[in-house]
């Protein structure tokens, strides 16, 4: 073991959740002592401006320089919560290659370039810890690595973006459409002002790369994960989802079946028995499934100022552990394997399929022909007369690859029937 009485940090990025992260240290100060054997004191601090006031921040730790953090040789440990690839992955990638350990939030960076970042932790002998990159203060990514790790996992399906679930509940509980719900999301703080990222999966997908790299032990990267967003989510949809005995979720899919990974995200209905069903409001969870373990489901806060601070702590107070005992960079890179990863035109999927069509005899088995020629099995039908010679078809699907339900999909529209598509969402 080796002998230390203090670790310093530098902590990159002063915003919500680094503010938490500074908080949590100077609150747990003791604490972190009493666990570790060693005190943490952050050493200095990177923000962008330092003239702004930071209630609570003593001023002398701040600097714009990073090199001021990079270059200190007394500073062990590099927190990294300010997000986006650049500058973050540059001065990383610095810290790693003078000896210092690192720890991020940072879900784009990882997703994107996690393997040089684990390659060169590896070279240097240090820590890459990313907990708090996937679903906030919600423990995933070490138990994936450690505790399931005698498992073969073959499902990780999770709700991974709290401002999508947000919605989705609201549209759910309250009767919303997406717009009034996204408004209300908005005035509360759980989307922001440009929600782009949230209402179109691509957070989610980031995190889907990450948890399916972890789980399979094999790089999937963020241009591999197919990704759609709930936009299109109307309040009718929301209602026959009801009828249908199912809830809507943003799901992140991360799957290996026959020899290959499937990663995607998007809207799916899922039977109100699931456990993912009784996921509400900004809550995230993630469903694991192994040999061993079978079905285990981790549950909480997916994003906020300490839910994700906690998560960034755990790491730092296993960075420290492995400093006293000399065993940094002791759980890697697990990417072992080359596992391909799905065209998403080969994923199967059962599907939910709304249109509007004209209502006369005749209408249902032209539609259902079409569909059989594409190898598209109907499970379920519901027709509703919604004005004169106009009615609203329902139509579920058996599982069929996306490919196939494509070209029935373009092939519907041609129909003289069929006077709009209005809905067409996957169920889990």
């Amino acid at each position: 073991m080796t002998e230390r009485k203090m670790i310093k940090a530098g902590l990159l990025g002063l915003g919500t959740v680094g503010t938490g992260v500074y908080k949590l240290a100077k609150r747990q100060k003791e604490e972190i002592e009493k666990k570790t054997g060693v005190s943490l004191q952050i050493e200095g601090i990177l923000v962008h401006n330092i003239e702004k006031k930071r209630e609570g921040v003593d001023p002398s730790l701040l600097t714009d320089n990073y090199r001021d953090l990079t270059g200190n040789e007394e500073i062990s440990v590099i927190i990294e919560v300010m997000g986006g690839i650049e500058p973050a992955k540059t001065i990383i990638l610095e810290a790693m290659r003078a000896g210092k350990s690192v720890v991020t939030a940072n879900k784009d960076l990882v997703a994107v370039h996690g393997a040089q970042l684990y390659e060169t932790a590896a070279e240097n002998g240090v820590d890459f810890l990313f907990e708090a990159a996937v679903a906030g203060g919600i423990p995933i990514i070490r138990p994936l690595k450690q505790c399931l790790a005698g498992n073969e996992i073959s499902d990780a399906v999770g709700i991974v973006n709290g401002t999508t679930n947000y919605i989705l509940t609201r549209m759910f509980e309250d009767n919303m459409e997406f717009q009034e719900a996204l408004d209300q999301a908005t005035e509360l703080g759980y989307a922001e002002a440009d929600p782009t990222a949230d209402i179109q999966g691509l957070d989610a997908g980031r995190k889907i790369a990450i948890l399916a790299s972890t789980a399979f032990h094999s790089r999937v990267v963020f241009d591999d994960v197919y990704t759609e967003g709930i936009t299109k989510i109307t309040a009718r949809d929301i209602r026959y989802a009801k009828e249908f005995d199912s809830v809507i979720k943003l799901l992140g899919i991360a799957r290996q079946r026959d020899g290959q990974i499937e990663a995607a995200v998007y809207p799916m209905l899922i039977s109100k028995d699931h456990p993912l069903a009784t996921v509400r409001d900004s809550f995230n969870a993630v469903f694991v499934h192994g040999d061993a373990v079978d079905d285990v489901m981790f549950y909480g806060r997916g994003a906020g100022e300490f839910p994700t601070a906690s998560a960034v702590m755990g790491d730092v107070i296993d960075v420290i552990r492995n400093m006293q005992y000399g065993c940094t960079g002791r759980i890697g890179c697990t990417c072992y394997r080359t596992t391909p990863v799905k065209n998403p035109g080969d994923i199967k999927n059962k599907f939910f399929i709304r249109m509007q069509v004209v209502n006369k005899p005749g209408v249902l088995a032209a539609i259902a022909g079409e569909l059989a020629t594409h190898k598209v099995s109907i499970s379920k039908v519901v027709q509703k007369v919604i004005k004169s010679g106009m009615a609203e078809l329902v139509i579920g699907t058996e599982e069929v690859k996306e490919y196939h339900m494509a070209d029935a999909l373009n092939d519907l529209k041609k129909l003289d029937v069929v006077h709009e598509i209005s809905s067409v969402i996957r169920e889990y």
